[in-house]
């Protein structure tokens, strides 16, 4: 059967609570391939998905490893056309050290974009997930060249690990966050040009402090009471849902943000904005 004729292919990697929360909103009436590292909780949301009606296949990836990117995209390739990418794989301070931040964080979000840039289907879509750490890390964007900036954005995926300036920022879980972060966006922005030459767009989601099994972790560590702060001192003061970020999402993907691409949205509450205005 011709890709063409079969259901088009939405594509969600990392299963957390993002993820999930984006399989099910946007999942209904598609092929849904979710692909994860770890094998157990990929198979136990599998298992769910597909127990609420979706039409489901899980797919474990390693995003820092460029053969099992590529096993990925044969795979979705194989459902039908992919027209949908949601990237929410990522690791945070709490959970590994600068180096492994690095490989999934920046190496694994470049490799994800330039892997499904070429095969993603004419009217498709992509979102990355960054992080409001871009705007509130210590590695600000103001910190970085426009030349370092030059660099993340077009070094190839498996060179960007060797940049001088990726070996420095790789020393510290928190700085090495911020800044993966901050090149996710500009990945994005020079990733642009490139889907659109097949007619597709692609975007990235900062989100702020959620009530993901990750966020909830952050918050039980070192700067814990700093982000609830955050919080109680935003527009919104309240924690950020996994819906949230889910419905992001649908609009990025969807048609009516079709004359959008090669941005960033902050989905924050309002805790960037209340920090510089202090």
């Amino acid at each position: 059967m011709a890709n063409e004729s079969k259901k088009p292919v939405l594509v969600v990697v990392g299963v957390g609570g993002m993820g999930q929360a984006i399989a099910r909103r946007l999942g209904a009436g598609k092929a849904v391939m979710v692909a994860d590292f770890n094998e157990t909780t990929l198979n136990s949301v599998v298992t769910d998905l597909a127990g609420d009606g979706y039409q489901v296949t899980g797919q474990v990836v390693d995003v820092s490893d460029p053969a099992s990117v590529d096993a990925l995209v044969a795979a979705a390739q194989e459902l039908g056309p992919i027209t949908q990418l949601a990237h929410t794989a990522g690791l945070s301070p709490v959970q590994a050290p600068g180096a492994a931040i690095v490989a999934v964080d920046l190496v694994g979000v470049a490799l994800v974009l330039d892997r499904f840039g070429k095969v993603m289907h004419p009217g498709g879509a992509g979102v990355v997930i960054a992080s409001m750490a871009a705007q509130m890390s210590t590695v600000r964007p103001d910190r970085l060249t426009p030349e370092q900036e030059a660099e993340l954005a077009t070094t190839p995926a498996e060179e960007l690990a060797g940049l001088p300036i990726v070996e420095t920022m790789r020393a510290d879980g928190a700085t090495a966050y911020g800044f993966a972060k901050r090149a996710n966006q500009v990945r994005v922005e020079a990733q642009a040009k490139v889907w659109g030459e097949r007619g597709a767009r692609v975007n990235s989601i900062s989100p702020g402090i959620i009530a993901t099994p990750m966020g909830q972790q952050e918050l039980a560590g070192e700067s814990g009471a700093l982000m609830r702060g955050m919080i109680e001192g935003s527009g919104t003061g309240r924690i950020g849902t996994p819906q949230d970020i889910a419905a992001a999402a649908d609009f990025l993907l969807g048609p009516d943000a079709s004359f959008i691409t090669g941005t960033d949205l902050l989905v924050d509450g309002g805790v960037v904005a209340s920090v510089r205005r202090r």
